[in-house]
């Protein structure tokens, strides 16, 4: 099986650096590329969504080609992309070059998707940190805590009821971009540790520099890749970014 996946993987896209494809098939459709590298903490979660999002593109049908190093990230390889995850990265992982890049990836109308930590990389770089929309500050422990939907009839929360609970860790953020639409956030009034009161961000999305943007807080936990909501939430944040049907 790992051969004929090397085999469609070469078929499929010429690329200059070798990039592993998880699910590669001719019958998907898109491309995503999924980015875990870290220069600081490393989730044990990673894995899990890994798992998860190979398990979105089967169902969606795109390839989801994956690597820990970010020296993937050139102009001929991401070509055959139509969006950028990034699952628990942490620090400054990506050189000057790789940085160009992927801005002009994303003014060429393509897609950028950050879970969890990817707020927490590349704070010297504030277009990034305006494209992920936020830049981790600190957080809570795993607690039980209820988020509010702000708005259940958006296509990416119409699956969520109002007010609804899950265990995850919590971030506050030292920074939030004025331009994110808010999804998902925590009335601060209900735990102690809170820097946001009334009103912490914890899923979002935008528009940005003529591509796309969605952002999650949640899945430090590992348990939070198998929950059905966020499974959902998930999905529709990863085809929004990609630009194709939710």
């Amino acid at each position: 099986m790992k051969l004929a996946l090397f085999f469609i993987n070469f078929l499929l896209f010429p690329f200059d650096i070798d990039i592993n494809c998880l699910n590669c098939s001719y019958q998907n459709s898109f491309s995503v590329l999924l980015i875990t590298e870290t220069k600081g903490w490393v989730h044990d979660s990673i894995e899990s969504g890994i798992d998860l999002i190979v398990d979105i593109g089967d169902k969606k049908n795109f390839n989801v080609y994956h690597s820990d190093d970010s020296k993937v990230i050139t102009t001929e390889n991401l070509k055959e992309f139509n969006s950028i995850i990034f699952l628990n990265t942490t620090g400054d992982i990506l050189n000057n070059y790789e940085q160009k890049v992927m801005e002009n990836f994303i003014k060429n109308g393509k897609g950028f998707v950050g879970v969890h930590a990817a707020s927490d990389t590349e704070y010297e770089w504030q277009w990034y940190g305006d494209l992920v929309g936020a830049y981790f500050m600190n957080h809570s422990g795993i607690i039980d805590r209820k988020i509010f939907t702000v708005d259940n009839t958006n296509i990416m929360t119409e699956h969520l009821n109002q007010e609804w609970n899950i265990v995850d860790e919590w971030y506050n953020f030292k920074y939030i971009s004025d331009n994110i639409n808010v999804l998902l956030k925590l009335d601060e009034t209900y735990y102690e540790g809170g820097e946001h009161p009334h009103n912490q961000p914890v899923t979002w999305y935008q528009e940005y520099d003529g591509g796309r943007s969605f952002y999650t807080a949640l899945g430090h936990a590992k348990e939070v890749f198998k929950d059905e909501r966020f499974i959902e939430l998930l999905e529709k944040g990863i085809l929004y970014a990609s630009d194709e049907d939710y």
